[in-house]
């Protein structure tokens, strides 16, 4: 599997597996094999929120950072990445994500639904943003939010869960 998971904030009740899920969902809906390394820390909030600032020059905290290793671009062709593939697994390095549960389970109240629905939506949201989706335009969130809606619907997590 290339979803790395670690969890540096104690007693975190978000589950490797349902992480693992989504990731195996996103592959599956652009078919993709299963030829990639991305790496999920769970953290807290002062962390996320020094992240953001270092990397984006944004004081506050958020709720997922997507960090790619490599310019996605579809049709995907292995040896357009050769030079990112690791040589003790030959997965290809996708990139990393960095994911706040506090912020999670904030939103997930917010919103009105679930906790894995709202951990779903933010790690899948960090997934296509690796494989090369953004919401900078309009035209493309509308894009990237109809790939993420598809895919949470294949999974059971619609808003109302």
């Amino acid at each position: 599997m290339g979803l790395n998971i670690y969890k540096e904030v104690k007693g975190t009740k978000i589950d490797t597996a349902f992480l693992r899920s989504i990731y195996k969902a996103a592959l599956k809906y652009f078919k993709l094999k299963d030829v990639f390394q991305i790496d999920v820390t769970i953290v807290d909030e002062k962390t996320i929120q020094e992240t953001n600032k270092e990397t984006r020059g944004i004081d506050r905290i958020t709720d997922v950072l997507s960090f790619p290793t490599v310019d996605f671009k579809f049709p995907f062709k292995k040896e357009d990445y050769i030079d990112f593939i690791d040589p003790e697994n030959n997965k290809i390095l996708l990139g990393d994500l960095m994911l706040c549960e506090k912020r999670a389970r904030e939103q997930a109240e917010e919103y009105g639904h679930s906790f894995d629905r709202e951990v779903g939506f933010l790690v899948l949201h960090g997934i296509l943003h690796l494989l090369g989706f953004d919401h900078i335009e309009k035209e493309d969130e509308v894009v990237m939010m109809g790939h993420a809606e598809n895919i949470l619907k294949e999974l059971k997590l619609s808003r109302d869960v």
